[in-house]
């Protein structure tokens, strides 16, 4: 946050390049749940800038929406904060509604002009009845508005999945980024030449699991990177950390000496609905 307020502060000074006239806007633009690195962003701070230097801010709600937050309704409502505080609200319907396509949130105005301007709504198709339909289905689900509790048991269960897979990956040894709530759940391994074998060794033993290195993250910061559910058993937990517990002690991935074990409790089980 220091960073991003040097920044902003360098922008406001300077202004533009080469002609240093004073910016109309300056927008900070992040995103909800960081798809490499697990971190959800610290919204409130985000907040207290753009209400200081007048700002304006672009969230990216595409790995939050549908999983963060005691209603599912993103990072917005992990931390309380009113949506109406956030300029532009951005997701995609690929991931937690399970169907295709992303929206855009605003005012009227914004929505409307980007309506007549957007490239890409000016000259797309529209949605199909079908996806759409199960956009609409999925959101009333979440939203507990289907006449029953299951969005409600599953956001609950997404959130016990999470704690526990972290906390049983941190301490098997594992150096694990990100947030303890964060359903991305990012293993480092840091060598590229141990990435290939991991994950084939892990397929061969029946977990399939997404290798992420250069370029997408840097050169020596190689990682695994596992996308929790609220369709996971514990059983299905226990098996995939079995698999990772034993490949990570065979290619010696096992980077942490620090004991973890107090960040999660018995008593985190209560997150559940039964």
């Amino acid at each position: 946050m220091d960073d991003l307020e040097k920044k902003i502060k360098t922008a406001i000074i300077e202004g533009q390049p080469r002609t240093h006239r004073p910016w109309k806007k300056i927008l900070i633009v992040v995103e909800g749940v960081y798809s490499m690195e697990g971190s959800i962003i610290k919204l409130p701070e985000i907040i207290r800038l753009k209400k200081k230097y007048k700002a304006y801010v672009y969230l990216d709600e595409a790995h939050s929406i549908g999983a963060l937050g005691p209603h599912g309704r993103g990072v917005t409502d992990y931390f309380g904060i009113d949506p109406n505080e956030v300029d532009i609200m951005m997701g995609t319907f690929t991931k937690s509604f399970g169907a295709a396509g992303g929206y855009i949130g605003g005012s009227k105005k914004m929505i409307n002009y980007l309506k007549s301007y957007s490239h890409s709504s000016v000259y797309s198709s529209v949605m199909s009845p079908p996806v759409a339909q199960q956009v609409i289905t999925t959101m009333k689900i979440i939203m507990g508005k289907n006449g029953n509790t299951d969005g409600l048991r599953r956001i609950r269960q997404l959130a016990w999945n999470t704690r526990y897979f972290r906390r049983r990956l941190q301490e098997l040894g594992f150096i694990v980024y990100g947030n303890k709530d964060s359903p991305v759940v990012p293993i480092l391994i840091y060598y590229p030449a141990k990435v290939v074998a991991f994950g084939r060794k892990c397929l061969a033993d029946g977990l399939g699991i997404v290798l992420v290195g250069f370029p997408a993250t840097p050169i020596i910061e190689s990682r695994a990177r596992l996308c929790l559910s609220a369709a996971h058993t514990k059983d299905m937990l226990d098996k995939a950390l079995e698999t990772l517990d034993k490949f990570g002690t065979e290619l010696k991935l096992k980077y942490s000496r620090k004991s973890r074990k107090s960040e999660f409790r018995e008593d985190d089980s209560n997150l559940l609905l039964h």
